[in-house]
């Protein structure tokens, strides 16, 4: 019996922003009503929150249109909703906004940035209908990319992320092949609203069956019998969502804590079930996290291919991120440039949490000092850059030891992930301290 696709009904209704924005209305945004005024702001916040953006952004670009319109905005924000009130004279209106779902899309996050810096310029001369003319062109700009492309990236990125934890040429190809397959089932699924677990759990189970799969082929093809069981992992790190685990952890610091809270929670959910799914197909094929072997290669080789495989792979997140060419190649420069460093300083024995702490001081220090020379948000450089130091083989071994009943050793992983996952927002708020006065300060 097929079913009535008419009978369901999206659970976010849609805002006709132009309904509430006086569209016949000629007058300057300054001298609108404060209503509408107040859905511009709210507005601009939902949109940045769809981007990706954490709450530090989103209020601060709420408050620059605020105070360009001659308001006042206090705001209240998640990962997916505003609640926030916008008071001009003894007049005030409250507006509670929620996103049909949350993404990351550098690419938005730019032009927003812009649309924000030059909105005091324009606001004696726009209507606020105008505005919202130019935040649907905003808002309808769709990828930089085709879907074939995307994929690509992902395996590529992912291919390039299993070189760093010590994979050799066949556990790459392999796993760029079943990154780039998974990568295109959660794509197809996303684009059909399929909810979270379900898209992810897909994805996960997709790029590790084509992993193993590839790997038996290869095993028969060559009758070679070395163990590529340890690389299987790689193949799904596209799904791992750095940008709200950064993101989440900068909210914190600045005592964001519903907004940081959301983020983090929404992205344990994400990773809980990619290494729930990981480690169920494993048992399946009775395959284990094995570690890599050591390399055996000369070390100046070595360095050369573990800068070039970090720009790869920070390159690759970056496409999947929606980033431009200009913004990738940026971002994976400095990605490469800090995940090096970190890597250096583990060869010298530095813990690796404290590492990963400086290699993310080094990524956000480099994005504020070339910030005004490209003028992208730090946010599209830094996260991109440092999203590759993500320990997701550490949280795969903590959840695949607790599910075989080896609890012990489980938690160990988990905690060396949590450790190192806490160090890299770090690196960025003390950057961000250090170069910026208005996030340095709590008012």
């Amino acid at each position: 019996m097929s079913l009535d696709m008419s009978k369901f009904r999206q659970q976010h209704m849609s805002i006709m922003w132009h309904e509430l924005s006086g569209r016949d209305s000629d007058s300057p945004s300054v001298s609108s009503l404060l209503e509408e005024k107040a859905g511009l702001v709210g507005r601009v916040g939902l949109m940045l929150l769809e981007a990706g953006a954490g709450a530090f952004r989103v209020r601060a670009a709420m408050n620059k249109l605020s105070r360009a319109l001659g308001i006042t905005c206090t705001a209240d924000i998640g990962i997916k909703s505003i609640e926030y009130t916008c008071i001009e004279g003894t007049s005030s209106v409250t507006n509670a906004l929620s996103n049909r779902s949350t993404g990351v899309n550098t690419y938005r996050l730019h032009w927003l940035e812009i649309f924000c810096d030059g909105f005091s310029e324009r606001v004696k001369r726009y209507s606020v209908d105008d505005f919202h003319r130019m935040l649907d062109t905003i808002g309808k700009s769709g990828s930089n990319y085709r879907l074939w492309q995307l994929c690509l990236a992902a395996g590529i990125a992912c291919g390039a992320f299993a070189f760093l934890l010590g994979a050799g040429p066949v556990e790459m190809g392999c796993a760029l092949i079943a990154a780039a397959a998974g990568f295109l089932i959660r794509k197809i699924l996303l684009t059909r609203h399929i909810t979270l677990f379900a898209n992810t759990g897909a994805a996960v189970l997709t790029s590790c069956f084509v992993y193993i799969l590839l790997v038996k082929l290869y095993s028969l093809l060559t009758g070679n019998p070395m163990d590529y069981q340890a690389g299987y992992i790689c193949s799904m790190l596209f799904v791992i969502p750095g940008f709200p685990l950064i993101t989440g952890g900068i909210d914190l610091a600045k005592l964001d804590l519903r907004s940081g809270l959301e983020r983090i929670t929404y992205a344990v959910l994400v990773i809980g079930v990619a290494a729930v799914t990981c480690a169920f197909t494993a048992s399946i094929f009775n395959f284990a996290p094995n570690e890599f072997p050591p390399y055996e290669m000369a070390l100046p080789l070595r360095y050369i291919l573990r800068f070039v495989m970090s720009f790869t792979g920070v390159y690759g997140f970056s496409m999947i991120f929606n980033s431009s060419q200009k913004m990738a190649v940026t971002a994976g420069v400095m990605g490469a440039i800090a995940n090096f460093f970190r890597l250096l300083l583990t060869d010298f024995g530095v813990e690796v949490s404290l590492a990963a702490f400086c290699g993310a001081l080094l990524a956000g220090l480099m994005a504020s000092s070339i910030k005004r020379f490209i003028g992208f948000p730090r946010v599209t450089l830094t996260v991109p850059s440092i999203v590759i130091m993500v320990p997701g083989m550490f949280m795969y071994k903590g959840i695949y030891f607790v599910s075989s009943g080896e609890f012990s050793e489980g938690w160990v992983w988990l905690c060396k992930a949590l450790i190192i996952v806490a160090s890299l927002p770090l690196g960025l708020v003390f950057a961000r301290i250090l170069t910026d006065k208005n996030f340095r300060k709590s008012t």
